[in-house]
């Protein structure tokens, strides 16, 4: 009995964490270059049942195998493209993300496995920013601005690198250029190119990205970026900015999802609370 009350209460967790998930999903709806996150859960290993009294040969069960409810793993940040929003914005810049690699033929969510079951991602591409730290994050939320010492600025005041690794400075408002495809400074009337080029940089793995707020990532382990390669299928737009990749129809539904199981679980530890409170209170009377 007290294995169905912990069942459940792993259940309400996992339920709940999941809730604040797409609870934050749905919030950023609206927010460029959002990437929403995924809720994870995995079940208990059928060993932790033997640990803690179960049958003490879990690998051949009688009956079959029980396991001890569900675990909430850290949710997974989905990388995939979002829709571009114009917005007429000499300061909005939005990427189009489409990068291939021989070989892979990659489905809808970004992933091929090969026919020896090897996992890879689609890399994808990012803008390349540098935090008051001085560390390299990388976004796709292109919404800049122009600071007062002439530096182009993440809206949480990141210095935008460009192609030389160096912050960008401009000696001109936004307005005054045009930015090509491939991240280049140009003249908004006459075309002529300027050095300034933003620094695009390549991540082979987009999971190895961890999210740290305000759009940006990190990335972890001894993971790097790299400059976009010839031929790699991104392109730059000036005056668009990238949606979130959240679907708000889906979202809602799994947060009813989440509610109903939640609640389902909640009943059955009523149910357990109930049974135990009977079995102190009346089998002793027999």
């Amino acid at each position: 009995m007290l294995r169905g009350l912990y069942t459940a209460a792993a259940g309400m967790i996992a339920q709940q964490r999941r809730h604040d998930t797409v609870t934050n999903n749905i919030a950023n709806v609206n927010t460029p270059g959002f990437k929403q996150d995924q809720a994870v859960n995995r079940s208990f290993p059928e060993m932790l049942i033997a640990l803690t009294g179960g049958d003490a040969n879990p690998a051949s069960p009688k009956i079959g195998r029980l396991n001890s409810g569900v675990l909430a793993e850290e949710p997974v940040t989905l990388h995939l493209q979002g829709d571009l929003q114009e917005t007429r914005n000499a300061g909005d810049f939005a990427l189009v993300s489409n990068i291939q690699v021989d070989g892979m033929n990659f489905d809808a969510g970004g992933k091929f496995v090969s026919p020896d079951g090897q996992v890879s991602y689609q890399p994808q591409a990012y803008f390349t920013v540098q935090n008051a730290d001085g560390e390299l994050r990388y976004t796709r939320n292109g919404k800049f601005v122009v600071g007062n010492g002439g530096e182009l600025l993440t809206t949480d005041g990141s210095r935008v690198l460009g192609a030389n690794g160096q912050p960008i400075q401009l000696d001109r408002p936004l307005t005054d250029y045009r930015v090509m495809e491939n991240g280049q400074f140009a003249d908004a009337r006459t075309g002529d190119a300027f050095a300034q080029q933003l620094l695009i940089s390549r991540v082979e793995n987009p999971y190895d990205l961890v999210r740290e707020g305000d759009g940006n990532f990190r990335l972890t382990g001894d993971a790097q970026a790299a400059a976009l390669a010839q031929g790699d299928q991104v392109q730059l737009r000036q005056g668009f900015v990238e949606r979130s990749n959240v679907d708000a129809a889906t979202a809602m539904v799994d947060l009813m999802t989440a509610q109903r199981a939640y609640e389902a679980n909640q009943k059955m530890i009523q149910y357990y609370d109930r049974s135990m409170e009977k079995a102190v209170t009346e089998i002793g009377r027999v």
